[in-house]
């Protein structure tokens, strides 16, 4: 399946992905209402995180492994493996907030909601045509969304 590839060697850590990923799940779907009103609302948070130390900067998010340890962390069916996407699904109602699938997840992709006791997790922008936002948002190049062995 087709995942997204962050590439650190041209990451210059402008959190554009963040922004077109807290738009691309917006309801507004433009770029000052998402991050200016409706951020934290409805459980709107970035589901990618930049990481930066140093010069180095890498954008991390769910890898929507092929046995995701987070979904056998997850105590309340909140998270599971969708075997037709291969993505790795939450359901925000299921989920408890025990935070299992934060500490199991080995890319640190999982991460606690701002304002909420649920989770934030890559979704692959699912629905959108041109795919992941951040992919796009990429000014560098430095996220891929591609198939790998």
């Amino acid at each position: 399946m087709k995942r997204v590839y962050p590439d650190k060697e041209y990451c210059i850590g402008c959190h554009l992905c963040e922004l077109a990923c807290i738009t691309a799940h917006s309801k507004s779907k433009d770029l000052i209402i998402a991050y200016r009103e409706e951020r934290g609302k409805d459980g709107l948070s970035a589901c990618k995180r930049v990481f930066e130390k140093g010069d180095t900067c890498v954008a991390i998010s769910c890898r929507h492994c092929d046995e995701p340890s987070c979904v056998a962390a997850c105590i309340s069916g909140g998270l599971h493996k969708d075997p037709e996407t291969g993505r790795t699904v939450y359901d925000r109602e299921k989920c408890v907030g025990c935070w299992s699938c934060l500490m199991a997840c080995p890319y640190g992709a999982i991460r606690r909601h701002p304002t909420e006791g649920k989770i934030v997790k890559c979704d692959l922008c699912e629905g959108r045509e041109e795919g992941p936002a951040c992919v796009s948002a990429c000014p560098n190049a430095a996220l891929k969304y591609e198939e790998r062995d």
